[in-house]
């Protein structure tokens, strides 16, 4: 790795970073914060160095140009978080009383305390599982994301950062301030409600800090949007409709047919089952059965239509709006067994005798619902975002590819379509998204832990 001059204030600000984190970090815990800074500081100025040798420094060579350097900064900073975090989280439970140092000790130390070889001889399956099938994956796909590798070719040269900056291409759009603007304004109304509200809690109080939150996310959708280049952003763009589409109307519709089906009827196992078998079905076969039903032609839908109403059926392949609507829908059809399911089985677990005093203290059906059902289920939602949002980013690309192929005119060409596209051309211009997509899913469900764990009620 060569060091560049550029590169020296990076260095600087990483390991002060560093020795600030751990300052912090060890003095939350009650100790030292000059040892955590002696501690975690030569982690910022060791961390880049995950990223900068693999790379070779490629981003700050002479001649590069700003987009280079922007994600080599991104690189270089991504690096120094990753070994920040892993030497303050390992080094504090090290320091701290009760932490990793004493749990070899006392009569609750643990079976193996005298034996520390026999845990990591019964990890060692596992270890070796995730380290074929998921670490070296992942590390080989870093590596062809730097390189031109074509099917069939001697070579494979090195390209540094150009199959991430072909994916990129910053511009300010009229989105990016007007979703600025709401968040500001809605920011200071909240402030404002507050500051007149002393208890924060009235109706206006909460309504302004809900609207903040809506404009919160609409700003991170809007910025990430704006740094995609023309030919990635429509991508960008269907991937959110698809998720958002799928994910809602599957939790909506899956939790109102669990509550129907939760009634005691006769025959309502019978139902149960009709309704879950679907999600055995792969997202090929989902693709074809819609693709069979939805066919201009002698699809059924469209017969079923064209006779209850007086107007001719669209032809999804060649409208974009009606093309991802039934992919939604095929999709929602997909996994609307697996969140039924879920929603039963958290409705079997909803304390009737709640139910029962909410109703005598007067309220009604969807007050009950609403401030009752709703709170009970929330751990089963939680989970349920996290793996249709999973599904709906990685496994709808079967649904789609039988479907619609990604058409009509890339309308349905979400991100794992378009990383499977670019791979026939070039591996590494697919390496390079599919990282992009797996940073993505990163950081919607470190938002998800975030947000709406914040909002999960494990009762007793």
């Amino acid at each position: 790795m060569t060091l560049y001059p550029q590169m020296l204030p990076l260095f600087l600000v990483t390991a002060a970073a560093g020795a600030l984190i751990g300052r912090m970090v060890w003095r939350s815990a009650g100790l030292s914060g000059r040892s955590g800074a002696l501690i975690v500081g030569p982690a910022g100025l060791l961390g880049p160095l995950l990223t900068m040798v693999p790379l070779e420094s490629c981003t700050f060579e002479p001649g590069r140009d700003g987009m280079d350097y922007a994600v080599g900064t991104v690189a270089f900073f991504g690096g120094a978080g990753i070994l920040i975090a892993a030497v303050a989280w390992i080094g504090r439970a090290l320091a701290s009383p009760g932490g990793l140092a004493n749990m070899d000790s006392g009569d609750q130390a643990g079976t193996y305390r005298n034996r520390p070889i026999i845990p990591w001889l019964l990890l060692v399956p596992s270890l070796v599982i995730l380290a074929i099938f998921l670490y070296y994956p992942l590390l080989e796909t870093l590596r062809l994301s730097t390189h031109l590798v074509r099917r069939g070719a001697p070579k494979e040269p090195f390209v540094c950062v150009d199959n991430y900056t072909a994916l990129l291409g910053p511009s300010l759009e009229w989105w990016l301030p007007a979703a600025i603007g709401g968040l500001v304004l809605t920011a200071a109304a909240a402030w404002l409600s507050q500051r007149s509200d002393h208890d924060g809690l009235s109706d206006w109080t909460q309504r302004w800090r809900r609207l903040r939150g809506l404009f919160v996310i609409l700003t991170v959708v809007a910025a990430t949007a704006s740094v995609f280049g023309p030919g990635y952003r429509p991508v960008f763009t269907t991937t959110l409709i698809l998720t958002s589409g799928t994910v809602l109307i599957g939790l909506g519709l899956g939790l109102g047919i669990a509550m129907l089906v939760s009634q005691p009827i006769r025959g309502r196992s019978i139902y149960r089952t009709l309704l879950i078998w679907p999600y055995a079905i792969s997202p090929p076969i989902a693709g074809i059965l819609f693709f069979v039903m939805f066919d201009p032609l002698t699809g059924v839908v469209g017969h079923i239509y064209e006779t209850l109403t007086p107007w001719d059926m669209p032809n999804y392949r060649t409208d974009p709006t009606l093309a991802r609507a039934v992919v939604i829908m095929a999709s929602v059809w997909k996994t609307l067994g697996f969140t039924i399911l879920f929603y039963i089985a958290g409705l079997q677990n909803v304390s009737i005798q709640m139910l029962e005093a909410a109703q005598m203290d007067g309220a009604n059906a969807w007050q009950r619902f609403r401030h009752f059902i709703l709170p009970s289920l929330t751990p089963i939602t939680f989970f349920l975002i996290v793996t249709n949002v999973t599904y709906a980013f990685f496994q709808v690309f079967g649904t789609i590819a039988y479907l619609t192929r990604g058409g009509p005119s890339g309308a349905t060409t979400d991100a794992m379509t378009s990383i499977i596209e670019q791979a026939r051309g070039n591996i590494g211009d697919g390496a390079a998204g599919s990282l992009v997509l797996f940073a993505m899913v990163l950081a919607v469900t470190a938002w998800q832990f975030r947000a709406t764990g914040r909002r999960v009620h494990y009762g007793g």
